[in-house]
């Protein structure tokens, strides 16, 4: 286990002479009495000091968050002071952080947001997406439906963005670009709370067509657990957390739909959990009662991997108890719907 995250004074992105700790089997499939198949996740919990209560594998090897950081991106949307000139809702706070299913309330949301805005489907650079719940999708394409960026799991994320454009009086074409103002603002508040210098981290373009940074998995939690306990970040940046965090816990069904495991959780938990996953097998967690932050990369990329650990370290951790057991495995069933398996926490995990 580590003693702190990584040092902010070390070069971001700097190799390691030495290859970091193998990743624990965390995950275990169970199929009849055998263990079919087993994940390794990489996980750490991290206080907002940077000190690291819980770890498994290599925590100091960038990932990109994907997803999981859209609380963090949506920061900046609050702490400008466009969330309220705008008077978002907790919907819409909500569905900036969200990746959303494209159920019909999720779409009415960022249609009408967008309208309020002066905007339209056009000006979202995310591209576009069938729904990916299963139900709205049958519905979606019998009624002749095509994909559009509405229905885009991060078009609430990019209306934050074109909200935030046009509160700061920049151009909202082009919003996705990593030197635009809007990603640059973000860029700001990830390194204030990841406690690292960015310039030269690892980078890439999300699915949605925005930046990704490359930032150490401990580093991850360390944001997060800032996002839960925020105290040594400026007072703007403190309410904006409460704000956000009050949010997705309002609204845990526009953060991702109908059985998803976030919401699921979220809702189960209350205000004791704000979780994010995010693509790859990568999951946070912002714990706001024990001033902690959690972060997870599955190594083989699988989000069963990711969530299955973070029910398993929330049990640890006295986070989930007994009436949220259900959100610790899920069931394998057959095409008949029977019941033939589990996904679970593995026997041998380290929490």
């Amino acid at each position: 286990m580590a003693d702190a995250v990584t040092d902010p004074s070390a070069p971001p992105g700097a190799a390691s002479s030495e290859a970091g700790p193998l990743a624990p089997v965390t995950v275990e499939v169970m199929r009849g009495a055998l263990v079919e198949s087993r994940h390794r996740a990489a996980f750490a919990v991290v206080d907002p000091a940077g000190k690291v209560v819980l770890s498994g594998g290599d925590i100091a090897r960038p990932v990109y968050a994907r997803s999981s950081a859209k609380p963090l991106q949506a920061l900046p949307l609050v702490e400008s002071g466009a969330a309220a000139a705008f008077d978002l809702s907790d919907t819409e706070l909500a569905l900036a952080c969200a990746s959303h299913s494209g159920e019909p309330r999720h779409v009415a949301a960022v249609r009408a947001w967008l309208a309020r805005l002066g905007l339209g489907e056009a000006d979202l650079e995310c591209g576009p997406q069938l729904p990916s719940h299963h139900a709205t999708l049958i519905d979606f394409l019998r009624g002749g439906g095509e994909p559009d960026a509405v229905h885009n799991n991060c078009s609430g994320k990019h209306t934050g963005f074109l909200t935030l454009a046009r509160h700061l009086g920049v151009p909202t074409r082009g919003y996705i670009r990593y030197e635009h103002p809007v990603q640059q603002r973000i860029l700001g508040i990830l390194e204030a709370m990841a406690g690292l210098d960015l310039g030269a981290a690892p980078r890439g373009i999300d699915g949605c067509g925005i930046p990704v940074i490359g930032i150490p998995l401990g580093n991850w939690a360390l944001a997060f657990a800032r996002l839960a306990d925020p105290h040594d970040q400026p007072e703007p940046r403190q309410a904006a957390c409460a704000r956000l965090r009050a949010a997705m816990t309002a609204e845990p069904f526009i953060v991702a739909g109908t059985g998803r495991y976030c919401t699921r959780l979220m809702e189960a938990a209350g205000g004791r959990v704000v979780a994010k996953g995010g693509a790859e097998g990568v999951y946070c967690a912002a714990l706001p009662e024990l001033g902690l932050g959690l972060a997870i990369k599955a190594e083989d990329g699988a989000d069963r991997a990711a969530e299955i650990t973070l029910g398993g370290i929330l049990r640890r951790l006295g986070v989930l108890g007994a009436a949220e057991a259900a959100l610790l495995e899920t069931p394998i069933r057959n095409r008949a719907g029977l019941r033939v398996g589990e996904v679970r926490p593995a026997s041998e995990a380290p929490f």
